[in-house]
């Protein structure tokens, strides 16, 4: 069965804030069919199944960032009238039992697939930059021994230094040395 909406553009409407991995209500909201405020409506009935590790309502600079990136309306009239609310993976997974919906099960199913697959790129990417740092300080230590053996070839390449030694008798007195008158 074909997914209502692909994994990958729910997993573009992902953001980071707070150090959650969150999904915007009015996102949601267009996820599952529904207007932003119908969506806030049914949380706020059922507000003890939504703790704030579940969902919480952006900071005035929070939403301030968002509006600067686009995400959101800064239209007072016909907009927004209250900061957004955010829903992590854990608050998306209990609002399918809020929206009992056949599509909002559908939509929810699809969102978690993509949390999941963020974490595993998470993971991957974790593992191969673990990776590359230990390279990167194997290449760093072989440059050092490299270098050595450059430094020690170039050494033995080099001709011999010319020796400077006079041939003959060294005289210390003055007298030896220019004769006596």
């Amino acid at each position: 069965m074909a997914a209502i909406i692909p994994t990958e553009q729910i997993e573009r409407l992902i953001l980071l804030i707070r150090g959650h991995k969150v999904l915007l209500d009015t996102d949601l909201a267009v996820l599952y069919g529904v207007e932003t405020r119908v969506l806030i409506q049914a949380v706020k009935r059922n507000s003890n199944r939504f703790p704030t590790d579940f969902m919480f309502q952006l900071s005035d600079e929070e939403a301030d960032l968002l509006r600067s990136q686009i995400v959101i309306s800064k239209n007072r009239r016909g907009g927004r009238r209250y900061l957004p609310y955010v829903f992590t993976e854990q608050g998306v997974a209990m609002l399918s039992s809020v929206l009992k919906s056949k599509r909002a099960v559908e939509i929810n199913i699809e969102i978690m697939r993509a949390f999941v697959r963020l974490r595993e790129m998470i993971l991957s990417n974790k593992d191969l930059a673990r990776k590359l740092d230990a390279l990167e300080h194997k290449l760093e230590s072989h440059d050092v021994n490299i270098r050595s053996l450059f430094e020690a070839i170039r050494q033995l390449m080099a001709p011999p230094a010319p020796k400077t030694r006079r041939i003959g008798f060294l005289v210390k007195e003055r007298e030896a040395r220019y004769g006596r008158h």
